[in-house]
């Protein structure tokens, strides 16, 4: 039984359960819909699967970003499957396209969802992305996540070029009773450097490091991440443990290019991504996988504190076709 079967025959055991996907879900409702009212058009134009029909798919495909090479790829492996299958009804096919872009995803990877904790404290995680995607926005949240959990979490203001940036990052820390290291006239470097000497002296549990996003010029902020890796690995060796870059889902094409740029900069262990909540084109998830093979780790599915959630695909899967999973 595919990805789609196990959808159609799932029933959600517990109530955290229901509170997930209903999250996902509502979260996801917009690339739902766009994609579920395309697929119902598609259904009722074309009876028997033919080349036009794989045109309007693919371009419905690409609207909600779910990325022209992966929507290749899709195209190839659906035409294989129907020669070799003889699949004729356009209907028939619905059930396929979910199931194979959820292994376009996986790609025969484990996919590693969960962040890195150290075994000994502190855990130190790096957040790079550029202005305005919510970095800091999601450092609270995850910070509230953490503490929720029983850790215990410290905060550090490594962006000190941006006005307001520290100021933003204080306020998450009082939302989520979560101490703020900062210095607006120290080097960043400096900054992380007196937050991981507080981290470990205080045994905190895990360190999250806000920095500039200033990818406009690619050598400084690659010199400023060396130079903040340097000061982390010197004081807790083998950190930063996650580098997880945080992108905006609303800024579509764009986000992917950002992820190619700062995986040239710096090691990107995971994708946080921000809004997705806000835009028809929640298939940047798949897009950005394929594109970069990083995997996203959490993603923002509304404003509140604890609408930051641990990615999960078949969650996913489920939220972006619920209409068509519905229907059936």
């Amino acid at each position: 039984m595919g990805i789609f079967g196990f959808f159609k025959n799932f029933k959600a055991k517990t109530d955290k359960e229901k509170e997930e996907i209903a999250l996902y879900d509502n979260g996801l409702k917009k690339t739902s819909e766009h994609l579920s009212n395309k697929f119902s058009l598609l259904n009722t134009k074309y009876k028997k699967v033919n080349d036009e029909y794989f045109d309007e798919l693919e371009e419905a495909l690409i609207m909600a970003d779910v990325g022209v090479d992966t929507v290749v790829k899709l195209i190839e492996k659906l035409k294989s499957r129907v020669k070799h299958e003889n699949i004729e009804n356009v209907k028939d096919l619905n059930e396929i396209v979910i199931d194979e872009l959820f292994v376009i995803y996986v790609n025969n990877d484990i996919i590693v969802n969960k962040i890195n904790f150290s075994e000994s404290n502190p855990t130190v995680i790096l957040f790079v992305g550029v202005n305005g995607v919510g970095k800091t926005t999601t450092i609270g949240k995850l910070a509230n996540d953490l503490k929720n959990k029983g850790k215990k979490v410290l905060l550090v203001a490594g962006d000190t070029f941006r006005a307001g940036a520290i100021e933003q990052l204080k306020e998450w820390g009082k939302r989520v009773d979560a101490p703020v290291v900062s210095n607006e006239s120290a080097d960043p470097a400096s900054v992380v450097y007196d937050g991981l000497k507080r981290a470990i002296d205080e045994n905190y549990d895990v360190v999250l490091i806000d920095t500039a996003g200033r990818l406009q010029n690619k050598t400084n902020l690659m010199n400023e991440l060396e130079k903040i890796n340097r000061v982390i690995g010197n004081i807790v060796p083998n950190a930063p443990h996650e580098t997880l870059l945080v992108l905006d889902a609303t800024t579509g094409q764009n986000g992917i290019s950002q992820a190619k740029s700062f995986k040239e900069i710096t090691k990107i262990t995971g994708i946080v991504l921000t809004k997705l909540d806000g835009t028809a084109k929640g298939g940047i998830v798949l897009a950005i996988k394929e594109a970069v093979g990083i995997p996203v780790k959490y993603i923002g599915l509304g404003e509140r504190k604890e609408d930051l959630k641990v990615f999960d695909i078949e969650k996913y899967i489920h939220g972006i076709f619920k209409g068509l999973i519905d229907s059936e």
